[in-house]
């Protein structure tokens, strides 16, 4: 599932200075765990250094880190410390902006849904960069929760920057939670641009990583 990624909107080299042309580009994205970076907090480049510096990196939900990027067709400028001394703004600024952006995105983004007998499965897959990072909107997991109602569980799967999945876990189901983490993991292997191979659940809004209970393989056996 998926398409190619199509040709996206090239960073103005103007943006990489000018925070008026780069606050309507920002985007957040995922990394893998252990990506590195800086908080942005206390900003310094090191004398003589000529790339970006260290990006910059917030810790998001279940451990994964989140970058921010400009997005060109087929790369992405990393936000990075020298971006935030250029512009002259805070990391606050950048994450407002690149939520703001990415909410803008999701409004018009549609959904992929398949339903088979009790299984429903939801996904978004434009190939753009974002669909990950959808699960960052509370309004995308609030949606989410709704539209998988009345589930035993919603499993959510962010192998690739690409994909952003969700399924209903019924009671009793484990062949399908096993079925889904497979998928996931896979994935994840292959991807150009890996996020996590795990399984992660919506619990009260908030994404969490997935634990299978002892109780769903016994629920209605």
């Amino acid at each position: 599932m998926g398409p190619d990624p199509s040709a996206r909107t090239a960073p103005s080299l103007s943006a990489e200075h000018d925070w008026a042309a780069a606050s309507p580009l920002v985007r957040p994205a995922f990394r893998p765990v252990g990506t590195s970076g800086a908080d942005g907090g206390n900003l310094h480049v090191a004398p003589g250094s000529t790339g970006p510096g260290k990006p910059i990196v917030k810790p998001g939900p279940a451990g994964l880190p989140v970058v921010y990027v400009l997005p060109g067709p087929g790369f992405d400028v990393v936000v990075g410390v020298d971006h935030l001394l250029a512009w002259g703004v805070g990391p606050d600024q950048v994450h407002a902006a690149a939520m703001a952006n990415l909410s803008d995105w999701s409004v018009g983004a549609t959904w992929v849904d398949e339903v088979n007998e009790h299984r429903r499965v939801v996904w978004s897959d434009h190939g753009e960069g974002f669909d990950a990072a959808r699960i960052l909107l509370a309004e995308v997991r609030s949606k989410l929760a709704a539209d998988l109602a009345p589930a035993h569980r919603i499993l959510v799967g962010l192998p690739e920057r690409d994909l952003l999945i969700a399924a209903g876990l019924t009671e009793g189901d484990d062949d399908f939670a096993s079925m889904f983490s497979e998928y996931i993991a896979n994935r994840a292997r292959t991807a150009d641009e890996p996020i996590d191979g795990r399984v992660f659940e919506l619990v009260d809004g908030e994404l969490v990583e997935y634990q299978a209970r002892p109780s769903d393989a016994t629920d209605g056996a």
